[in-house]
């Protein structure tokens, strides 16, 4: 089993803050789906290889939490881990915190559908696919760990 893994490390730039002085939504979706592609690496899946095999991933469903404020000049940082194997999808979870207090400032779960770029159409995961995002699950102890 696998535990939280650091995704991402940045500053939070007064430009993406909004008129309340707090970073504005569009860039915590912004560094969470940049974070989405190295998800897959975690696994040691590569995607453009699948891609040229006709296998696609798509998201499905994407749902963010707001927990506390980070504002202009914090560092942030993401950590990701994987939680859910199904038939056809895979679930993920991104934590963004103030990576100088240790604050959790955001949480993303995101979930990705496996689909035939040909046909257009959803399909099952290989099982290879499968096996590989399996073995980097994080443990259920670990869910918790907020920091």
């Amino acid at each position: 089993m696998a535990e939280w893994t650091d995704l991402y490390r940045s500053v939070v730039l007064p430009q993406y803050c909004d008129h309340y002085g707090h970073m504005n939504v569009r860039f915590y979706v912004q560094c969470f789906d940049d974070c989405g592609f190295h998800m897959w690496n975690l696994a040691g899946v590569n995607i453009p290889e699948q891609n040229a095999k006709g296998l696609g991933l798509v998201i499905a469903n994407i749902s963010v939490n707001f927990h506390h404020e980070i504002t202009s000049g914090s560092m942030l940082l993401i950590k990701g881990a994987w939680t859910k194997v199904g038939n056809r999808s895979v679930t993920y979870e991104q934590r963004l915190y103030n990576a100088d207090t240790g604050v959790l400032c955001a949480s993303q779960e995101s979930v990705e559908v496996f689909f035939d770029t040909e046909a257009r159409k959803a399909m099952d995961m290989p099982d290879d696919l499968r096996k590989a995002v399996t073995a980097a699950l994080i443990s259920p102890e670990a869910y918790d760990d907020k920091t």
